[in-house]
C-alpha cells in the first residue's frame, strides 16, 4: 500500500512530537482545547461527544474572540472517542485515544471542509484529518480502507472512526466494519463504543444477508429491460441491443472507483466493438427525493438538477466513453433500473450475452471483462 507510506510516517512523526509535548502541557489539567480558526470571529465553537447509531451529545461550548481564539477546559479528561468541534455549519472530526492534555487546533473556516487544518497533541486526529484530506483528491484509493484500519499503526479507536463515518453500512465493507469491530472489542471491551458498534455491525450483517437473500438478479436469468434517457432526452432501451454481447454499467460522475474503471472498459469496448460487443451505461447522477428536500424551493432543487445532469455530461466526455448508449433518470439511489437489478454500490457491471441473459456479475478490471466477453462472442 504504498499510498499509505506518507500517512504511516505522519502517525510515528506526530506520536514523537506528542510526547515530547507532554512536557510543555505537563500543567494542564485534564484535556484542554485551543482553537485559533481564522474568519471565525463572534461565533461559537460547540465540542460534540460523537456516538455510535446514536444522538451526538453537547459537551460544551466557547464565544470564539476576534483573533479567532477559543478554549474549551475539561478538568476530568476527556475518555477515548470520536469527538466533533462545530463552527456554524462547518465540523472538524477529533479522535482521542487516551491521556490526551493539551490539544491545538489552527486553520481557516473558509477551508476546514477540505481539511485543510492542523492538529497537534491527538495523533490519532491527525491521522484521520491526513486520511480524510487523501481520499478528498484520490491520493488514497477507497478500496485501501480495508488495510489501513487492520494494520498496526491504526489504534482501534481511529479505525473505528473511519469505518463508521466513512463506510457504515456498506455491504461492500462488511469485513472493514468486523475488523474494526474486533479491534475496538479487543482494546475497550467495556467501552460504551465498543458494545454500540458491535451492535450496528450486527445490524449490518444481518441487513446484507437480507439483500443476498432477496436478490433477484442472478447469472442465467433473463436481463430486465431498461428505456431511460439520454443526455438529449431521446428515450433508448436496453433490449434494443438484443443480439449484442452488452456490458450494463452502473455509474456516476461523483463515483471515484466508477471513473477510476472507466479506462479499463473502454479499453475493451474498443477492442471488441466491431465483434458485436458494447455498453449500455446507466448513471446515478441527479437528486434523490431526500436530498431534494433539503432546498428551498424548486427552481433551487432544479438548478442543482441541470447542474448534476451538466456533470454527467462532461464525465461522459472526460473519460472518453464513445458508445451511444448513456442514460439516466437522474434519481440517483432512486433510479428505477438500479433498484431493479439489486444496485447498492457502484461501480456495478452485468454483462448480457446475445440471447439478454446475464452471463456475469460486478466484472472489474479490463482483464476479467475481456475473459468472460471471449466465452460469449
Amino acid at each position: 500500500m504504498k499510498t499509505l507510506t506518507p500517512i504511516l510516517l505522519l502517525f510515528f512523526t506526530a506520536l514523537l512530537g506528542y510526547q515530547c509535548g507532554n512536557v510543555a502541557s505537563s500543567s494542564v489539567q485534564g484535556t484542554v482545547i485551543r482553537g485559533n480558526i481564522q474568519n471565525a470571529a463572534g461565533l461559537q465553537a460547540f465540542f460534540d461527544k460523537m456516538l455510535v447509531n446514536k444522538a451526538n451529545q453537547v459537551l460544551d461550548k466557547a464565544d470564539i474572540g476576534n483573533d479567532g481564539q477559543f478554549e474549551l477546559s475539561f478538568p476530568e479528561g476527556l475518555e477515548p472517542g470520536m469527538y466533533r468541534l462545530r463552527i456554524g455549519a462547518k465540523k472538524i472530526n477529533l479522535v482521542f485515544d487516551q491521556n490526551e492534555s493539551l490539544v491545538k487546533v489552527d486553520g481557516d473556516l473558509n477551508t476546514i471542509q477540505s481539511f485543510d487544518y492542523q492538529v497537534e497533541g491527538s495523533p490519532s486526529s491527525q491521522q484521520y484529518t491526513e486520511f480524510m484530506k487523501g481520499l478528498v483528491t484520490q491520493s488514497i484509493n477507497p478500496n485501501e480502507i480495508g488495510g489501513y484500519v487492520a494494520q498496526d499503526g491504526t489504534s482501534p479507536m481511529l479505525g473505528l472512526a473511519i469505518s463508521y463515518q466513512i463506510l457504515g453500512r456498506n455491504a461492500q465493507f462488511l469485513n472493514v466494519l468486523k475488523t474494526a469491530q474486533t479491534k475496538m472489542s479487543e482494546a475497550y471491551p467495556t467501552s460504551e463504543y465498543s458494545n454500540d458498534f458491535a451492535t450496528f455491525v450486527a445490524q449490518t450483517e444481518a441487513t446484507v444477508a437480507q439483500q443476498m437473500a432477496s436478490e433477484r438478479i442472478a447469472v442465467g436469468q433473463e436481463a430486465p429491460d431498461i428505456r431511460l434517457p439520454n443526455p438529449q432526452g431521446k428515450e433508448m432501451a436496453l433490449s434494443e441491443l438484443r443480439g449484442k454481447v452488452v456490458l450494463l454499467d452502473f455509474w456516476a460522475s461523483w463515483c471515484g472507483p466508477c471513473r477510476r474503471e472507466n479506462p479499463n472498459v473502454v479499453r475493451v469496448y474498443n477492442k471488441y466493438k466491431d465483434r458485436g460487443f458494447t455498453v449500455f451505461s446507466v448513471s446515478l447522477d441527479g437528486l434523490d427525493s431526500r436530498t431534494k428536500a433539503r432546498f428551498s424551493s424548486e427552481e433551487q432543487a432544479q438548478q442543482q438538477l441541470e447542474s448534476s445532469r451538466d456533470r454527467w455530461v462532461k464525465a461522459i466526455e472526460q473519460d472518453g466513453l464513445p458508445w451511444q448508449y448513456h442514460v439516466s433518470d437522474l434519481k440517483k439511489w432512486e433510479c428505477a433500473p438500479a433498484q431493479e437489478y439489486g444496485v447498492r454500490s457502484i461501480p456495478r457491471t452485468f454483462l448480457i450475452d446475445r440471447d439478454g441473459k446475464i452471463a456475469a456479475i460486478n466484472l472489474r478490471g479490463a482483464e476479467a471483462l475481456e475473459q468472460e466477453l471471449l466465452k460469449l462472442l
